[in-house]
């Protein structure tokens, strides 16, 4: 596959007003607004304050301060943290994840709000390309892989190399392509979480090999497709001129995507029983549908969900994370699915336990059959099936909704003049200070 097309295309960036200059200006929000919420992790904290003994550097991030692409990797694991981060379901993945990063570092020490855009947008566009191509195995993950291709064309872009100079840094990017595993996930442990990291620093690398005038062969990436996954015949790709950041979705819950849908029909069954608190106007957990019995639910839904995410009884936050029966446990309880649902106290609770424990899974095979995405659920004789939810491209997440997203997932961290600060920054140019807390 030869990027140089797209490349020159999106170079320039997407007109100033457009639909996908908007787009791409609330993906950045977004990745910044769960980067904040993961940086308040201990583990992402000790990360960055490791990173600093290679990388030292001038950027303030976790109470560190780190080289520029040291402090991107750190932002790329903060943002995957809590699960809550884009995607494009064309790519079966998210191009922004190591790649908003860069932009977002680049505009907090002071870099051009046009450049910024303009290269995140290039970034994403070779990213999403590159993952409709890069087909991965099962035990396989997406993250770490083909993002590298879309950090390297952006950190190409802000240091000002042209466009052949950007073909270059994604070349090189292209034949170290690593394959990252599920692995980690399964067994309830974190490191899935540095894959975006090492993503944003091998871009990184390859835009300064590309600077140094290094190149590698253009067949480069169909090499790698043939090696690591078998595949022979070229994948069709979205061609140059439409933006696929248009089509991007952004996550109104926590956790993998494929358990939205039945959190989804937790929350719908769930409403008809619970009342809202008075004290603190949220919904209080309230007995369920069908009363306290639990051994009469049943979540139906899609063969890739139970597939990606059928962990069962999971003891750590990012098996959690991916697992639907603990999203709709969640769901159920609290009438929510946000990164509270994967706390250690959470974990802990026995009623979630209990709950998680009494889900039944199976597969919708009429959906699975018609390539689409779903769930129901059924509690005693009720239930709920949702066909679609925020995110989806029949009902993509509004300019409103991403702004009160990014208020709960940013304001702990930067207190409410901050988070207008940070909003004033990255849809209306305007100076960025102080991003990162």
């Amino acid at each position: 596959m030869i990027f140089s097309d797209v490349i020159a295309w999106a170079s320039p960036g997407p007109s100033g007003g457009s639909a996908a200059a908007a787009k791409a200006r609330l993906l950045l929000l977004d990745s910044l607004g769960c980067a904040l919420a993961g940086l308040r992790h201990p583990r992402v904290t000790a990360f960055a304050q490791a990173m600093r003994h290679a990388f030292p550097g001038d950027v303030a991030i976790a109470g560190a301060r780190l080289a520029p692409g040291a402090a991107a990797a750190v932002l790329a694991a903060a943002t995957c943290w809590d699960e809550a981060n884009e995607g494009l379901a064309s790519a079966h993945g998210r191009p922004a994840l190591p790649v908003a990063p860069l932009a977002l570092v680049a505009r907090a020490q002071g870099g051009d709000p046009a450049l910024a855009l303009s290269a995140f947008a290039l970034g994403y566009e070779v990213a999403g390309r590159a993952g409709q191509a890069w087909r991965i195995r099962p035990g396989m993950h997406v993250d770490g892989s083909w993002h590298s291709l879309g950090a390297a064309a952006c950190a190409a872009a802000l240091i000002g190399l042209d466009q052949a100079g950007i073909a270059r840094a994604v070349r090189l990017a292209s034949c170290q392509i690593p394959f990252s595993l599920y692995a980690p996930i399964a067994a309830g442990m974190d490191g899935r979480n540095s894959y975006a990291s090492h993503a944003a620093l091998l871009g990184t690398m390859a835009a300064a090999g590309a600077a140094a005038g290094m190149d590698a062969p253009v067949a480069g990436f169909e090499e790698g497709r043939r090696i690591a996954l078998g595949l022979e015949v070229p994948a069709p790709v979205t061609p140059p001129g439409e933006w696929l950041l248009e089509a991007a979705y952004l996550k109104p819950f926590a956790g993998v995507r494929h358990a939205h849908y039945g959190a989804a029909a937790a929350i719908e069954l769930r409403s008809k029983s619970a009342t809202p608190s008075p004290t603190v106007g949220r919904m209080r957990p309230t007995p369920l549908p069908g009363g306290e019995g639990y051994s009469r639910i049943t979540l139906s839904t899609y063969a890739e969900a139970l597939r990606y995410a059928g962990n069962r009884a999971p003891t750590a936050a990012i098996t959690a994370q991916f697992s639907l029966t603990w999203a709709v446990a969640c769901a159920l309880h609290f009438g929510d699915l946000g990164p509270s649902a994967y706390t250690d106290e959470a974990l802990a609770d026995p009623t979630l336990r209990a709950l998680e424990a009494a889900i039944e899974l199976r597969e919708d095979a009429a959906l699975t059959a018609a390539g689409l995405r779903g769930a129901t659920l059924t509690i005693g004789d009720q239930s709920a099936t949702i066909t679609g939810v925020t995110g989806d491209p029949d009902r993509p997440m509004a300019e409103a909704e991403a702004l009160t997203k990014f208020h709960r997932f940013a304001t702990p961290t930067l207190g409410e003049a901050g988070t207008a600060a940070a909003i004033a920054a990255l849809l209306h140019d305007q100076p960025a200070k102080d991003l990162f807390g």
